[in-house]
């Protein structure tokens, strides 16, 4: 536990990672070719960022970054970026002390005594939007709500006292029809806690229904899925284990040996009704495209499967050493048929390496036709850009057809990363929409420019219809959410 004064020099904190610090709120005059006409809304992104150096190197401080709640904002053809800290109680309580005050990733037992009692979310992973609502969310804690036009920080948000469960997932999944919103807790009453909370909010915003389960051990469950009747709930084998937590170890330590799971159950149904499925041995997904029910009844779940955890602090605190390219990584669809009694999935691989899958949102939980990811040019000539919690940045954008017609892909140069992107649907039904990402370019050993790109959804070679430039250095973010104009005038919920 090496005290530093300083941000080290990690690749957590330097070239694209290095700490930014700074809120502010900027029109973006400089457009390169033309914003389409239906593009009316804002872009939400959560942008990790931490306020003070950590006072212990390692330990996973890559996710422990202050949440920063990014707004890209397009209207009538002009378009805004503001940036803000999320007033997260641990975030408040470092600007007091004057420096960082909690130590490893999700171990309380490494914090510093000021840090006793104090929220230790930092709300930095998804922005969520639901039944006029902003909220920011990471999955070790309660979400922060948001105001959406000025950016404030509202305060930690339980749906109004309902949530039992301590925490809520980064991910949520909600219902194209229904417009419900579902999400869960791992770790619901505790560190290294199998409890899993799962929660139903209905299109108002009310939770309606919260079940608890347990799960086959204590797992990462980052993010999980629904069909149009069935809710599917992954663990893979990056495991906590409480005694190593309370020593002062790592949170996770990933397991290879060790078996992976899929719970099944009806989404409106009881967890008495809940069957587990046994997956491969070591695998590990941080992000599920999408899951459906084909014509035969089988339920299919693809997902950005790897043969292991690849964040490099993970593997450090496991005593692992694979690369990303050296990990098997595919994009995976796991067949469960409830009616047989095998209690095993089976994988078909479906796509290439690739993470941050993106879907329409009319597709969700529905068999999707198209569907876009980011990955690596196979074929690029030298290094890829460094940057984000994995240590590179994806530098080629894929649009997948699960109707049979070939992908399409483009790719970037080696100095050139894109962010996830954010799916917008066209006024006009017949077009396929458009494609939102943040694009950073290197330009010197430590300078760095960054643009919002538009592309067309359906012709992703061509490239963008439209460069905006952001006079501002951004660290990468994690993922983010697309609110049209219209979706905003139902924010003013209490």
């Amino acid at each position: 536990m090496a005290a530093v004064n300083r941000f080290p020099d990690m690749p957590e904190y330097t070239g694209l990672n290095t700490p930014v610090g700074e809120e502010y709120d900027i029109a973006l005059p400089n457009v390169e070719g033309q914003i389409p006409a239906d593009i009316e809304g804002t872009f939400f992104r959560a942008v990790p960022d931490p306020a003070f150096p950590p006072f212990i190197e390692d330990g996973g401080a890559i996710l422990s970054g202050d949440g920063m709640i990014s707004a890209i904002r397009i209207n009538r053809g002009t378009a805004s970026c503001a940036m803000r800290f999320v007033g997260t109680a641990r975030h408040k309580a470092e600007v007091a002390a004057g420096r960082a005050l909690f130590g490893k990733y999700r171990n309380p037992y490494t914090d510093r005594a000021e840090a006793k009692g104090v929220d230790r979310t930092v709300a930095n992973t998804t922005p969520i939007w639901h039944a006029g609502r902003l909220l920011m969310s990471k999955e070790d804690g309660h979400p922060y709500r948001v105001d959406p036009q000025t950016l404030e920080t509202i305060g930690s948000y339980d749906f109004n006292g309902k949530l039992r469960s301590a925490t809520m997932s980064a991910h949520a999944r909600i219902d194209p029809q229904t417009h419900e919103m579902f999400s869960f807790g791992y770790e619901a009453d505790g560190l290294a806690s199998t409890k899993v909370s799962y929660f139903i909010v209905d299109n108002e915003g009310e939770l309606r229904r919260e079940q608890w389960f347990d799960a086959p051990y204590c797992a990462l469950m980052h993010d999980f899925a629904i069909t149009k009747n069935y809710v599917l709930f992954p663990v893979y084998p990056t495991t906590c284990d409480a005694a190593r937590v309370r020593a002062g170890g790592d949170h996770w330590v990933h397991e290879p040996g060790r078996e992976s799971w899929v719970g099944v159950m009806p989404r409106d149904g009881d967890v008495k009704e809940l069957r587990w499925f046994r997956g491969p041995k070591g695998v590990f997904c941080f992000h599920m495209l999408n899951a459906f029910e084909d014509a035969d009844g089988r339920i299919q779940l693809d997902q950005c499967m790897a043969d292991v955890n690849v964040f490099p602090f993970i593997q450090r605190a496991s005593g692992l050493s694979v690369s990303p390219q050296d990990a098997n990584g595919r994009l995976a669809r796991w067949t469960i048929d409830l009616r047989k009694g095998s209690d095993t999935v089976t994988e078909t691989v479906v796509g290439p390496p690739g993470d941050v899958p993106v879907i329409p949102a009319s597709s969700q939980g529905r068999a999707q036709s198209h569907a876009w990811m980011l990955t690596m040019n196979p074929q690029m000539q030298g290094p890829p850009l460094p940057g984000g919690p994995v240590g590179v940045m994806f530098n080629t954008l894929l649009r997948l057809d699960f109707s049979g017609g070939p992908p399409q892909a483009l790719a970037l140069a080696p100095n050139e990363c894109f962010n996830e992107p954010a799916y917008v649907s066209a006024a006009d039904p017949a077009h396929g929409g458009w494609l939102l990402s943040v694009v950073n370019r290197q330009t010197g050993p430590a300078q760095f420019d960054s643009a919002l790109w538009i592309l067309a959804a359906d012709d992703v070679p061509a490239g963008p219809v439209a460069k905006i430039a952001i006079p501002k250095r951004l660290r990468p973010q994690v993922h983010g959410w697309w609110v049209s104009a219209a979706e905003f005038g139902d924010s003013d919920r209490n």
